[in-house]
C-alpha cells in the first residue's frame, strides 16, 4: 500500500502532535508538522507531494490557483466547522474532500473579556510601571456602572452581554440587522451605531467580516467616540479600520484599545501596531486552549480515518 503523506500547517506552538494519537493511522501514513508560517508564494512547493493537509483555521489560504496546483491533495481539515479561506468550490470540482472539525465557538468572548479588563485595570502598565520602579502611579476604572457596547449580538455578542451584566455593567448593542425586540431577551439595549460609539466606556466588536461589513469601525466612527474609551476587536482585522485606530491612539483621542486580530497576520515585525501607545496586543490566540486544540485534531484524526475507510464526516458542502 502506498504511504499516505499528511500535513499540518501552522502549528506554531508545536502541540498539535500532543493534542490528538496520530499513531492510530496506522504505519501507512507519514505526518509531517509544520510550526512555521509558509508564505502563500511558497505553498505549492512546499505541500505538492501531501494527499491529506490538516489547516489551522483560516491561518492558510487555499484559492481556486493554489488548488489547482497541488495535484496529490485528496483530502483538507479544516479545524473548525467552515473556513471561508478554502475555495470548496474548486475541492468539489478536483475531487478535494474538505471535512471540519467541532470546536468551542465561544472561547473568543473569554480572551475578549480578559482584554476588556486588562485594559480597565491597567494591567500590562501596572506590571511595566512595577518593574520601572513605579509604585501606583495612575489610577484604573471600576467596571461597574460602565457601559459595555457591543457592535454584534450573535452568539459571542451574547456571551460578552452575560460577562457585562455579570460586573454591573449596562450593555447597548449595534448591528447593521439589530432590533430592539432581538435585544430584549438578553437584556441588551439597542441603539443606533452613532449613539453606541459615543456612550460606551468600551466598544467590543464581534461580527463575521465580509465586504459588507469591512471597516465596519472606520475613521469617522472612532471619532463619536469618548477620549476615555477604549476598543477591543477579537474577530477579525478588517472589521476595524486598523491604520485610523493607530492615529487615534497617537493623537490620544482614545484611552486604549486591544486587538487580537490585524490585517496582515502573522503580524510583520515592523508593522507600526507595534510602536502604539495604549494598544494592548496579542497574537489571535481567542481561540488558542490545550481544551479546544485536543479538541480540533482530535477530530481531524477522526476525519482522516474516515476518509480513508471510505466514510468521511463532517463535510464542508461551501
Amino acid at each position: 500500500m502506498r504511504q499516505i503523506n499528511i500535513c499540518v500547517l501552522d502549528d506554531y506552538q508545536a502541540v498539535a502532535g500532543q493534542c490528538a494519537k496520530w499513531d492510530q493511522l496506522g504505519n501507512s501514513v507519514n505526518v509531517h508538522f509544520f510550526n512555521e508560517y509558509i508564505a502563500q508564494t511558497d505553498l505549492v512547493e512546499q505541500l505538492k507531494q501531501y494527499d491529506v493537509i490538516v489547516a489551522m483555521r483560516e491561518r492558510t489560504r487555499f484559492p481556486g490557483t493554489l488548488l489547482r496546483q497541488l495535484t496529490n491533495l485528496r483530502l483538507l481539515v479544516t479545524t473548525g466547522s467552515r473556513n471561508k479561506s478554502i475555495d470548496v468550490t474548486t475541492c468539489r470540482e478536483l475531487g478535494i474532500v474538505v471535512c471540519g472539525t467541532r470546536s468551542d465557538p465561544l472561547l473568543a468572548a473569554e480572551h475578549t473579556w480578559a482584554m476588556i479588563m486588562a485594559l480597565f485595570k491597567r494591567v500590562a502598565p501596572n506590571d511595566a510601571d512595577l518593574r520601572s520602579g513605579r509604585w501606583q502611579p495612575a489610577l484604573s476604572l471600576s467596571m461597574k456602572g460602565s457601559i459595555l457596547g457591543l457592535i454584534g449580538l450573535g452568539k459571542l455578542g451574547q456571551r460578552m452581554a452575560r460577562f457585562g451584566q455579570a460586573f454591573d455593567m449596562e450593555v447597548i448593542s449595534w448591528s447593521p440587522n439589530l432590533t430592539a425586540e432581538r435585544c430584549a431577551p438578553f437584556g441588551v439595549q439597542y441603539v443606533q451605531k452613532q449613539e453606541l460609539l459615543g456612550r460606551a466606556d468600551v466598544v467590543s466588536v464581534h461580527m463575521v467580516l465580509s465586504e459588507s461589513t469591512r471597516h465596519i469601525v472606520a475613521e469617522k466612527d472612532l471619532q463619536h467616540m469618548r477620549k476615555s474609551a477604549y476598543l477591543v476587536n477579537t474577530s477579525r482585522g478588517g472589521l476595524v479600520d486598523e491604520s485610523a485606530l493607530c492615529d487615534a491612539l497617537r493623537e490620544k483621542r482614545l484611552a486604549g484599545a486591544a486587538l487580537d486580530v490585524f490585517d496582515i497576520e502573522p503580524l510583520p515585525a515592523d508593522s507600526p501596531v507595534l510602536h502604539v501607545p495604549n494598544l494592548l496586543l496579542s497574537p489571535h490566540v481567542g481561540y488558542v486552549t490545550w481544551q479546544n486544540y485536543q479538541l480540533y485534531y482530535g477530530d481531524a484524526v477522526e476525519a482522516i480515518k474516515q476518509w480513508l475507510a471510505g466514510t468521511p464526516v463532517r463535510m464542508l458542502e461551501g
